[in-house]
């Protein structure tokens, strides 16, 4: 994942927590997990390689 595609889906998990804390969903919040899974994944990916 470039660094660009990463800013958008970090951005697109932090919107998607906001709207969990809103309106209490649970579907929002296994999207928001989901995202979450996403960014940490990367966050090791990367680790790793530095």
């Amino acid at each position: 994942m470039d660094s660009k595609t990463f800013f958008e889906e970090v951005s697109k998990m932090r919107a998607l927590q906001k709207d969990y804390f809103r309106k209490r969903d649970s579907i929002v919040l296994q999207a928001c997990k989901k995202q979450e899974k996403l960014i940490d994944n990367e966050i090791d990916r990367v680790t790793k390689i530095t």
